[in-house]
């Protein structure tokens, strides 16, 4: 018998569909060892070296493991093909006492193919790989477990730092000051509605310089007398620029790009777009083809694409767009400086499994999200869209001097890799060829004149999908990193949101003046980002791991030393005074924040325990009628439960305030964006969904 380990169950059932019977696949569930939880498990004096141990959840899962080996012919590990994975399976090998050297076996895809090809050609564990993770571990162990403490003594208790997640509330906080300083500034747009002739449709152009330089309108005096200047001027074209532009399609998805789109067009957080993605990646149960994995490898920052998956790619294109919208050579990617290109990009398995497929057969997300990947990636293989352009530069003269304005236009000529999405008929691509007609010296005619105030806009606060970008750019943390980040802020209530946008708690601020104050370098978005590519470069060999935490060591140690010996006043969140009295004791409540979300605590505890739901019912409980409230889970995911605790209604979804008519079960609530709102049973099997009416909105 030969025993295959991979981490997760899903992972376990695809890869085992693909083999033979004299193989037996496990999971491990993910690490079978760490440092300890309650000590800094790190011999600091004897180069920083790792005090592993077995995690206590994992006992019975290494027993299970064992007992196989002692039956096994040969051994695989088949862990993730990253530094985490390649950890997971050194930490199985020396705690199940696997014997051998060749037992690491990877792929970038979980498909018959790879994972034959991959059991064909197994290798040693790589420790340039494990050692950037012990590296990493050791680092963020140090800087976490040690820093934590002074911020629980300094603000209040449970408090946590994080070498990633503390620079990412930093740029978060900082943000929400830039929009709370900006001063807004006044600027006017100047529009002109001119004829060509008399029989003719007006057209609109803006204002854009004076005597052919740009010039900014910054009050209504100044817009008045350009109005009045224009008036007065005869009006002709000036100049006339007609090209054609290409747009040359996205590269296929690495992880960040991923959780940005999904965030920005299915309205997830970029912690359920890794969930699903995990599910592609590993398996997902279809009906008529069994247990099957969709999509590479999820966590990467690379854009290259295998050979075969090009030719797979231009062979579905010629096939379902027809020859012209295939290039005749692959279109090819550059991977950003500094980003890790050990595996492709996000793309399909097998072009054969279309969304369309699937749709029916698969939970909504799934299919959502498998579409984005697969329309992606086709997409990136496709030929160049291409528009034929107009740039008319239109002036009003007068007295030698002119006031200039623009006119632009673009009609798609060719759609190319749009075709990806939209597909355009023949009718439309006829149609988009067509430009209005300008010569220059035309005489024009003026219509009307209007002029706007505006007003300068700060920076929007981030979202999931702009926080992920913004920390891919400045080399916050890696892919596996980002969504993790982004959930153990809102867990920690550093951070909050108003519809998708997140902003800073007090609690937050707080937390982050101090590290500032404290530890200005753990707080430095270059500094953090030059240690990232450190890690890189033990992965890449050649770079003792020590090294790196020797060199950083002693000045964060005299930091630690120095905030420690502070022993300034605690600084505390401001408690937010509520109008709802505690029944039991007759005092106003206080708003407390707690990682499930904000609730109503009465001021007197511990000699009055009284606590209370936040804010008001997002929903009527449909099992006992009460107040159904909006809160966070422990991985900061969204949920919905009820008010009386007796009740123990639990919902992932907004429910609707009554029972299905048809099985008992709840329904979910849901609104379009024309403002329709539908019920649809909570129940998979149950197909009954209706609109909501009146009152029952």
């Amino acid at each position: 018998m030969k025993l295959v380990i991979v981490e997760s169950p899903h992972k376990a059932k695809t890869i085992a569909k693909y083999l033979g019977k004299e193989y037996h696949v496990l999971a491990s569930g993910g690490h079978v060892s760490d440092l300890p939880q309650k000590s800094l498990g790190i011999d600091i004096d004897h180069d920083f070296a790792p005090q592993y141990v077995i995690t206590p959840s994992k006992e019975e899962t290494i027993k299970r493991i064992k007992s196989e080996l002692a039956k096994a012919d040969k051994v695989y590990l088949a862990t993730d093909p990253d530094r985490e994975g390649e950890a997971i399976s050194w930490h199985l090998k020396n705690v199940c006492g696997i014997k051998g050297g060749n037992v690491r076996i990877v792929f970038n895809e979980i498909s018959k193919k790879a994972v034959l090809s991959a059991l064909d050609n197994p290798r040693e564990i790589n420790m340039n790989l494990v050692d950037a993770q012990q590296a990493r571990r050791v680092l963020d162990r140090l800087v976490g477990y040690q820093i934590s403490p002074i911020l629980s003594r300094k603000i209040k208790s449970g408090q946590s730092a994080g070498r990633v997640q503390s620079v990412a509330l930093k740029m978060i906080v900082d943000r929400e000051r830039e929009i709370r300083d900006f001063k807004p500034e006044e600027y006017w747009n100047i529009y002109a509605h001119l004829l060509k002739d008399k029989r003719s449709a007006a057209f609109k152009c803006e204002f854009v310089d004076v005597d052919g330089k740009k010039y900014k309108v910054k009050s209504k005096a100044i817009a008045d007398k350009i109005v009045d200047r224009s008036k007065q001027g005869e009006w002709s074209v000036d100049s006339v620029k007609r090209s054609t532009s290409i747009s040359k399609p996205q590269a296929p998805f690495t992880t960040s790009t991923m959780q940005q789109d999904a965030s920005a067009k299915l309205s997830l957080t970029a912690a359920q777009v890794m969930q699903i993605a995990q599910q592609l990646y590993e398996g997902v149960d279809i009906p008529g083809m069994g247990q099957i994995a969709l999509v590479t490898y999820i966590r990467t920052d690379s854009v290259r694409v295998a050979v075969e998956a090009q030719n797979e790619a231009l062979d579905y294109i010629r096939a379902n767009y027809g020859e012209k919208y295939a290039p005749k050579r692959p279109n090819l990617y550059t991977t950003k400086a500094g980003a890790q290109d050990a595996h492709e990009a996000i793309r399909p398995i097998s072009l054969s499994v279309t969304p369309d497929s699937i749709k029916d057969k698969v939970q909504r997300n799934i299919y959502r999200l498998y579409k984005l990947i697969f329309d992606r990636f086709v997409a990136s293989q496709m030929q160049s869209a291409s528009y034929d352009t107009l740039n008319v530069h239109i002036v009003s003269y007068k007295d030698e001097h002119t006031c200039g304005y623009s006119l632009k236009g673009r009609t798609l000529k060719f759609n190319g890799w749009l075709a990806a999405y939209t597909p355009m008929t023949d009718s439309e691509e006829k149609d988009s060829k067509t430009l209005p007609d300008f010569t220059e010296g035309q005489k024009l005619e003026l219509k009307e004149m209007q002029s706007e105030q505006k007003f300068t806009k700060p920076p929007l606060r981030f979202t999931d999908s702009t926080l992920v970008k913004a920390m891919e750019e400045n080399g916050i943390g890696r892919p596996s990193t980002y969504a993790a980040t982004i959930s153990v802020l809102a867990k920690r209530t550093y951070t909050d949101k108003e519809g998708k946008y997140i902003k800073p708690t007090e609690l937050g601020e707080i937390v982050c003046d101090s590290l500032v104050k404290y530890f200005p370098n753990i707080m430095n978005v270059k500094f953090t980002s030059d240690m990232e590519s450190k890690l890189d470069t033990i992965e890449e060999g050649g770079v003792r791991w020590q090294k790196i935490i020797e060199d950083f060591y002693p000045d964060f140690k005299a930091r630690l030393d120095a905030a420690r010996g502070d022993r300034g006043a605690r600084v505390k969140p401001k408690e937010e005074v509520s109008d709802v009295i505690c029944e039991k004791c007759g005092a106003h409540m206080v708003v407390k924040d707690s990682r499930y979300g904000k609730f109503l605590a009465c001021p007197n505890f511990p000699k009055c325990r009284n606590t209370k739901p936040y804010g008001e019912p997002v929903a009527k409980c449909p099992k006992c009628g009460g107040g159904v409230y909006k809160k966070v889970s422990k991985k900061g995911k969204t949920y919905y439960s009820c008010e009386n605790r007796d009740c123990g209604f639990f919902s992932w979804d907004v429910p609707a305030p009554k029972l299905c008519p048809d099985c008992g079960a709840y329904m979910k609530m849901t609104k379009s964006k024309s403002g329709e709102v539908k019920y649809t049973c909570s129940n998979a099997e149950c197909k009954h969904t209706e609109i909501a009416t009146g009152d029952q909105k």
